[in-house]
């Protein structure tokens, strides 16, 4: 006698509830393949996992007899009207996810390492601070540049020995002297060295080696030529051009003449957040990181600083003897925050300071029989991040935990790259942007991407890649990610 899950052709579930399930009602035909589709979040899972699969092993475990049952894990039944003509059942596990926090949909499906040597070959690398395109210039360029200012104009060339740095520098001094040279630039001022022997060795000095000192005129441009080249060979290929007390930086390599930074070559690894060359320093290129949330110190803004707003505080009031209530009762009252006024009263800059503190300013703290100090107000988050980095103890470690959250880098803004890199563009787009489009979004961009001359040839291998694993993602119906 054939049993009822024989009898049917087809499984039948009625008033399927598990998870996202709304009383879903299915015929699934026997012996066929049967794919279930949908977007993400549909119920595809709940339905085949956590409903057919959990109630086949169950009701097959359930066949067997108390002796074999305990060696076997029992399912909880799921959440059903009705399931007939259901066989025991198996499931095959899928591992092609990952748990890694760097993991990305670009990551496993190596879109990401096309983009990367995309960006490195044929990327406009723009200054981070302002934006405007960073190329490296040649001696001529240099030249010519210099050219362009009115004659009678006064340029020094000359290129960097030290930087800030401590020290009397008597082998710097010495050096430029055996080698002929007449002038150095010591902490901006123009000394000759003849006139030099040692520094002060307690401050900090930043010395330029003056090679040419020149009259911008018709015929200067050999002798300018000259100069140039000595000086970027001198400076391995950068160097500073003082014109009318203003200091413009030129480099053979990538560097923003404006804001006086230089740029390393791009390299895929300068796109990565997996590597120290790309990677947001601040955040190991995670995007976020562990911070004291203001939330979390703050959980009741109704309530005054008196009453207690900052939690990891208490109150601060005349009867407060902790030394942390102590400390920014007298902090508050030099900083004229008024204690008695809810959090939500206090104006934004109040806030902010109690947060973020005053920077160096000092201010006369009284410890009664302990003292006085005199404090900075470094402001309460930094305040709790200092200590909770310093402390060995796990006990306070565990206290400090109860206001940390992972919040996005304030550095990169959650974007994991270091600035830079997030900085170069391709046809006008970031690396950023396209990678915050979704996938059909990302595969219209690359249909009409437009290169020219050499950056095309070379893009040619790198784009077809790229549009074949796109259009592969949107084929599949992936299109939304």
């Amino acid at each position: 006698m054939k049993s009822a899950a024989e009898e049917l052709d087809h499984i039948l579930i009625k008033g399927a509830r598990e998870h996202n399930l709304k009383n879903i009602e299915v015929k699934i035909p026997k012996r066929k393949l049967v794919v279930l589709t949908g977007v993400s979040g549909s119920g595809k899972s709940s339905l085949a996992f956590d409903t057919l699969y959990a109630e086949g092993q169950r009701r097959y475990v359930e066949s067997l007899s108390a002796y074999a049952r305990q060696f076997l894990g029992q399912m909880e039944k799921p959440k059903y009207d009705t399931i007939r003509g259901l066989s025991p059942t198996i499931s095959i596990e899928q591992k092609t996810t990952s748990r890694n926090p760097r993991s990305t949909v670009g990551t496993i499906t190596e879109i990401s390492d096309y983009l990367r040597v995309l960006f490195a070959r044929v990327g406009q690398q723009h200054c981070h601070q302002c934006h405007k395109p960073v190329a490296g210039q040649t001696a001529e360029k240099i030249v010519l540049e210099l050219l362009k200012y009115p004659k009678g104009t006064r340029v020094n060339l000359m290129h960097s020995l030290l930087v800030n740095r401590k020290g009397e520098h008597r082998d710097v001094i010495d050096s430029a002297r055996a080698q002929g040279f007449v002038r150095l630039r010591v902490d901006g001022e123009i000394k000759r060295v003849e006139d030099l022997t040692v520094l002060d060795k307690r401050k900090k000095h930043t010395v330029e080696l003056i090679t040419d000192r020149l009259v911008i005129r018709d015929d200067i441009k050999d002798r300018l030529t000259d100069s140039v080249e000595q000086t970027l060979r001198m400076g391995k290929g950068s160097m500073l051009v003082e014109v009318d007390d203003t200091d413009r930086i030129f480099s053979e390599h990538l560097a923003c003449a404006d804001c006086g930074i230089s740029f390393p070559a791009l390299s895929p690894q300068s796109f990565s957040f997996n590597s120290p060359q790309g990677m947001c320093l601040a955040c190991n290129g995670l995007g976020t990181q562990v911070a004291f949330d203001p939330d979390l110190v703050i959980p009741d803004e109704t309530l005054s600083l008196r009453d207690g707003a900052l939690k990891p505080v208490g109150r601060i009031d005349q009867d407060s003897r902790s030394m942390t209530a102590i400390f920014h009762k007298q902090m508050f009252e030099h900083l004229k925050i008024p204690t008695q006024k809810a959090w939500t009263a206090l104006t934004p800059t109040q806030r902010k300071t109690i947060l973020y503190g005053t920077g160096e300013k000092r201010y006369q703290i009284n410890w009664g029989s302990h003292g006085t100090t005199n404090s900075r107000y470094e402001g309460l988050l930094n305040r709790l991040m200092r200590r909770f980095r310093n402390t060995k103890s796990e006990g306070m470690k565990r206290w400090y935990a109860q206001f940390l959250a992972n919040t996005p880098c304030d550095v990169c803004e959650g974007e994991r790259l270091r600035k830079e890199s997030a900085a170069v563009t391709v046809a006008s787009r970031t690396l950023i942007d396209i990678s915050a489009m979704t996938i059909d979004a990302s595969l219209d961009f690359f249909d009409h991407i437009a290169l020219q001359g050499s950056d095309a040839e070379i893009a040619v291998e790198l784009l077809k890649e790229i549009r074949g694993r796109l259009g592969f993602l949107n084929a599949v119906g992936l299109s939304y990610l």
